[in-house]
């Protein structure tokens, strides 16, 4: 610009003396364009671009009052009003909520970018960092999650199944609509166990996801699944994994070729899509299976702290129970810390004292060792 005015962004242009209507609603819309850019040029995904966008107007909506004039005891109250909901959001929530508000500030406050200056000439105060160390949740504990969560014991796992099963049988005995349906959520939840998978690698799954493993080919093309939604890191996108079939879960992945070929024919006749289609030709939702879940699970007499990813607890837990590599099962639920696997365990007495047992043998001898 002749007058050597550097504009903020590419939608904050200067001409002249001439102002805005709603100055300060212009200015924040420029603002968000300019971090929406921004997140994009990083490679952020737009999914994760919107909800930061969203999150900050529904900040500011709460505030009553536009960025440069937010200050720290903004963000305390809105901190304090979030964890005093009937139902409290966990504190990896709020962390996630004063992650995005700092992000924001830093780049309003970037002297790279020239907000600071066009927010003080135009309304007489700057934007701040409002978020800092005495005000913001620290990351301590290495497992912030709720403490019922938990993997299902071998009788749960049998309870759940087995009720799940006798529902399909009851109702196709009946004579009722439903039994397709309820064999195909069946099959989905014998999936996520088998698997490992998470709610989202499930519901996304697609018949060319199905594979075969040249070292196991006892499966045929079932011995393992690309999984396409893996969750992914830092608004990365989805991280892709193979999935192999283990042995241990033959009762399952039979089941799997039984809907792939048979049942699932008689929803649609594309050969192609949804591995878990519906009778409208769309895909199962999240909420739909965690309802599922939940109804099967009271069903079945299990406490209702058990939710639909208490089966990849399961899966990560059975398998270090039986002997696989923790490595091998960190590459198995796609993990990229073996800490985060170690957070899914909680294997039972009867793995544990067989570790004893075999220390002491090893200390001891074998004799000894029952002594």
């Amino acid at each position: 610009m002749d007058d050597g005015t550097r504009p903020a962004s590419p939608q904050l242009l200067l001409v002249g003396n001439v102002h805005p209507l709603h100055e300060g609603e212009f200015v924040f819309d420029a603002m968000l364009s300019g971090w929406r850019d921004q997140q994009v040029s990083r490679g952020l995904t737009a999914s994760t671009v919107g909800r930061r966008l969203q999150f900050i107007r529904r900040f500011a909506n709460y505030c009553d009052k536009p960025p440069w004039q937010w200050i720290p005891g903004d963000l305390e109250d809105f901190t304090v009003h979030s964890m005093s909901r009937e139902k409290r959001l966990a504190k990896s929530t709020i962390r996630a909520y004063q992650a995005t508000i700092r992000i924001f500030c830093d780049f309003i406050t970037d002297t790279r970018y020239d907000w600071i200056a066009q927010c003080q000439s135009r309304f007489g105060c700057a934007p701040q960092q409002i978020c800092h160390e005495w005000n913001t949740t620290a990351h301590i504990a290495e497992y912030e999650g709720r403490p019922e969560r938990r993997a299902l014991t071998y009788d749960e796992l049998d309870a759940f199944f087995r009720h799940a099963d006798e529902r399909v049988e009851a109702i196709v005995q009946a004579g009722k609509k439903g039994g397709l349906a309820a064999l195909r959520d069946t099959q989905i939840f014998k999936t996520v166990y088998a698997f490992g998978l998470r709610r989202a690698e499930a519901v996304g799954l697609d018949i060319a996801d199905l594979r075969p493993n040249p070292a196991a080919p006892r499966f045929g093309g079932y011995g393992s699944l690309d999984v396409r939604w893996g969750k992914g890191s830092n608004g990365s996108g989805p991280r892709r994994r193979s999935v192999l079939a283990l042995p241990e879960f033959d009762w399952a992945i039979d089941g799997l070729q039984q809907w792939a070929e048979l049942g699932r024919m008689r929803v649609t006749n594309e050969r192609r899509g949804a591995l878990w289609p519906t009778e409208r030709g769309t895909r199962v939702s999240l909420r739909y299976l965690d309802d599922r879940f939940a109804e099967l699970r009271d069903g079945a007499g299990l406490p209702k702290e058990l939710s639909l990813h208490s089966l990849r607890h399961s899966y990560v837990t059975n398998l270090i129970e039986w002997g696989y590599s923790e490595k091998f099962v960190q590459d198995q639920v796609g993990h990229l810390y073996a800490s985060t696997t170690a957070i899914y365990t909680s294997v039972g007495s009867d793995y544990k004292n067989r570790v004893i047992a075999q220390a002491l043998s090893r200390v001891y001898g074998e004799n000894n060792a029952r002594l």
